[in-house]
């Protein structure tokens, strides 16, 4: 099993701050007093609940972590907000007493389904390792990862800080995750529950194909715009709804009205499974196979060669083998 962590070619920022990493993890069968409970025994803090289904583990040695079903409506003040006109909101006021009654409730019935969530804080990349003992002690307590139900569609998330803010490196990082994402579905072995959801739906082919071309290079707004236009929503492999309101908001809020996208300067990958329970799963594995990306992306005459030989695989109508091209040409 791959345990250690591999540093990706650029570990520090402009200013030349290390580049840190949030970590999010998917999983049930153990409610968030007690998961919250399992991260104050490895990192120490103050565990502050805030309701039935959320706590969090405050003045950790890595920072704070928040813990709690992932369901809106079970938690207070996370219902969706918006202008509901007059009426929408006098009939709002009138069943927010039975609304917040009914939220605990809420909660039960959708922890059976529904996974609670452990949001790690920003972690120095090369702290990430760190982190490791967290899934073997939830593992340990009984929580349930991806592989224990054909009902659990958990994922697992990394939120790469990125070490430059300008259009060709954001550019880059793209062409080389839609050339590396047959590949990366491949060796993850995406749970077919996962797929069936469409929160990590692929990118267009199409799409693929115009962006991996050598010759495309737009500028930050001719990328954002066509990002939107062939992919008009955040579920994908790699969002980059949250990088692109960090770097471009005005764009994006002419072109997209979206209360979940929370701007910041980070990738939002999550294509892996989270195989809590199994022994030759570990973060380190799919963080290395991040890194992967970031390495193609950093080396522009391979980026733009394999763009060209995968426009040549589509052209033929041969993508079916480009999982096993793409993982021929890591290994050379």
């Amino acid at each position: 099993m791959d345990t250690a962590f591999r540093t990706p070619p650029h570990s520090t920022t402009t200013d030349g701050a290390p580049r840190t990493v949030g970590v999010e993890v998917e999983f049930a069968n153990l409610d968030a007093p007690s998961a919250a409970a399992v991260v104050r025994s490895l990192y120490g803090g103050a565990l502050e609940p805030e309701d039935p289904h959320r706590c969090r583990v405050t003045g950790t040695r890595l920072g704070d972590f928040a813990v709690e079903l992932d369901m809106r409506s079970a938690h207070p003040g996370k219902s969706e907000e918006g202008d509901a006109g007059p009426l929408g909101k006098a009939v709002g006021k009138a069943v927010d007493g039975v609304v917040e009654a009914l939220r605990p409730w809420w909660g039960n019935i959708g922890s059976l389904v529904m996974p609670f969530e452990i949001a790690a804080p920003p972690i120095p990349i090369d702290r990430l390792a760190e982190l490791e003992p967290l899934f073997a002690a939830l593992s340990a307590q009984g929580a349930a990862g991806t592989d224990a139900s054909p009902l659990f569609a958990f994922g697992l998330h990394l939120n790469p800080q990125v070490a430059r803010t300008d259009g060709d490196y954001v550019l880059d990082h793209l062409k080389a995750f839609l050339l590396l994402a047959p590949w990366l579905r491949r060796e993850i072995r995406v749970d077919p529950t996962r797929r069936l959801t469409g929160f990590i739906a692929a990118f267009p082919v199409d799409y693929a194909v115009k962006v991996v071309d050598p010759a495309y290079r737009p500028d930050l707004d001719g990328l954002i715009g066509d990002y939107l236009e062939a992919n008009p929503t955040r579920n994908r492999e790699l969002d980059l709804f949250p990088l692109f309101a960090h770097l471009a908001p005005e764009t994006m809020a002419a072109k997209l009205s979206d209360p979940h996208v929370r701007p910041r300067p980070t990738f939002h990958y999550r294509l892996p499974n989270a195989r809590l329970g199994d022994p030759d799963w570990s973060l380190a594995q799919d963080w290395n196979r991040w890194v992967a990306v970031e390495e193609l992306a950093a080396d522009r005459d391979r980026l733009d060669a394999l763009g060209a030989d995968f426009r040549a695989f589509a052209a033929r109508k041969a993508l079916d083998g480009w999982a096993a091209e793409a993982g021929r040409r890591l290994a050379v």
